[in-house]
């Protein structure tokens, strides 16, 4: 890892996506209860559905495990039937809330600038933006990835961030639940430009909000991943569903 890889604290975050029933607790039990209080080791969260966070929350309590929110609305509150504020998500006991994520960008027409009053939102609620962008695959492709993350990272973030209330999520949209990662040289080129681009807009702050890498992260690839230059962190889909494999990522950060 470079000097500023190292300076910041890595963090482990698993989104649940719309998977969890009562049950898939106990997961989160056995995670809890393998974390250890040291400020040495990653910050470890769970993004579960809207339905566990307060069960969640409470049984994280007092422990070094952390509850984020998969997603808000921008507003405080209000007519917005099914949706969650980050207010709520907040009185539920979350201190995160994922937002842009590619699913949300491309099931409901999420654009950037909604991304961004997304973490305002957040913002405004005390809790931290974790602000994922990515490239399709077809963008790969056709060489337009910088350029791509480079728009969505100017555009989905709000002023006023800082490197404790933001974290960046970048999530190659074709590597998401494929199987299929980019090379490593892919995954340090792109860092390397959204490192860049914070430390421009952000000055000293940029050089310490963390970035985070996902898209099919598990625990045969994760310890390689996260030596990469700029990679403080590993935002972790289907392998968070199980506490062994997430435990095996948390550990691949020593």
């Amino acid at each position: 890892m470079t000097d500023t890889a190292q300076e910041n604290r890595p963090l482990i975050a698993g989104n649940w996506k719309m998977n969890g029933l009562k049950s898939a607790l106990a997961e989160a039990t056995a995670v809890r209860d393998a974390l250890k209080p040291d400020p040495g080791t990653p910050e470890v969260m769970i993004c579960p559905p809207a339905t566990l966070l307060v069960p969640l929350a409470e049984l994280a309590a007092g422990s070094p495990l952390a509850v984020g929110g998969q997603d808000c609305h921008a507003a405080a509150s209000g007519a917005h039937t099914g949706d969650i504020s980050a207010e709520i998500l907040r009185d539920a006991g979350a201190s995160a809330v994922i937002v842009g994520h590619s699913e949300r960008r491309a099931d409901h027409g999420e654009v950037d600038r909604i991304v961004r009053d997304k973490a305002s939102a957040a913002h405004r609620a005390g809790l931290t933006a974790i602000v994922c962008i990515g490239e399709t695959r077809g963008q790969r492709e056709a060489g337009l990835t910088l350029g791509v993350v480079g728009r969505q990272l100017a555009a989905s973030l709000p002023e006023g961030v800082t490197d404790a209330n933001t974290v960046i999520a970048y999530e190659p949209v074709w590597a998401i639940g494929t199987g299929l990662t980019p090379s490593t040289e892919d995954v340090a080129e792109v860092h390397a430009l959204i490192r860049k681009d914070l430390e421009t807009r952000f000055g000293a702050a940029g050089r310490r909000i963390r970035i985070l890498y996902g898209g099919s992260v598990k625990p045969s690839n994760a310890r390689e991943l996260l030596a990469l230059p700029n990679v403080d962190g590993a935002l972790v889909g289907g392998a968070s569903l199980k506490a062994e494999d997430f435990l095996a990522i948390v550990r691949a950060t020593a």
